[in-house]
């Protein structure tokens, strides 16, 4: 099976069909999709400016998609880097005790469902690495907070699901993520859970 870098190279491959190439991009997705498959693809293809079923885009685009995706990649590798950095230096101090951003961590690990989506159509409209480095600043911070991490909105709507899942939770009704709990404040949690995400504005 190959891997992120051989199927970006595919989708950069002038010699190879545009279909193979938007199909290596497709894949690229199942190995990095900060916002879930569908979510992270709907947004790549608005953002590049072709049409989520075009099965022929502009060859252009899709590099100009897959650098948006690498770019994002890249910042979240770095990330990791610096979580594992971190935790064994708290290991090798006694701190064995996972917290807070430790479980957000162990969620989106790999790199899949990072800032999850209510709907594959709603999302952020800031290039992924932005939204990324939004996230993980107000995980890192540990202050819980009245409105969204991502666009600041204050008005939030819970998402029903297994518990646990990672689309499951208050969902932003501006921008759509679906913010980790554990950054925001008790009474912001509590007015979303009574608010229950109206159907238009569930997952398609």
């Amino acid at each position: 099976m190959a891997g992120f870098r051989a199927l970006a190279e595919q989708v950069r491959n002038p010699r190879l069909v545009t279909v193979r190439r938007r199909t290596a991009l497709r894949k690229c997705l199942e190995r990095f999709a900060p916002y879930g498959h569908r979510a992270t693809w709907h947004h790549l293809c608005t953002r590049a400016g072709f049409a989520i079923q075009d099965r022929d885009p502009d060859p252009a685009r899709l590099v100009a998609a897959l650098t948006e995706l690498e770019e994002a990649r890249a910042l979240w590798l770095s990330y990791e880097e610096e979580f594992a950095a971190r935790r064994r230096r708290e290991k090798h101090d006694g701190i064995r005790q996972p917290g807070a951003l430790d479980e957000w961590h162990r969620r989106t690990w790999g790199g899949y469902d990072i800032v999850p989506c209510a709907s594959p159509q709603r999302h952020p409209a800031a290039r992924l690495s932005e939204v990324l480095h939004r996230m993980i600043a107000a995980m890192e911070a540990g202050r819980p907070r009245r409105d969204c991490p991502i666009c600041g909105c204050t008005r939030f709507a819970w998402v029903p699901g297994p518990d646990g899942y990672p689309g499951t939770g208050p969902a932003c009704r501006d921008c759509g993520v679906l913010a980790p709990t554990a950054v925001l404040a008790p009474e912001t949690l509590h007015t979303a859970a009574g608010q229950p995400l109206a159907n238009a504005f569930a997952a398609a």
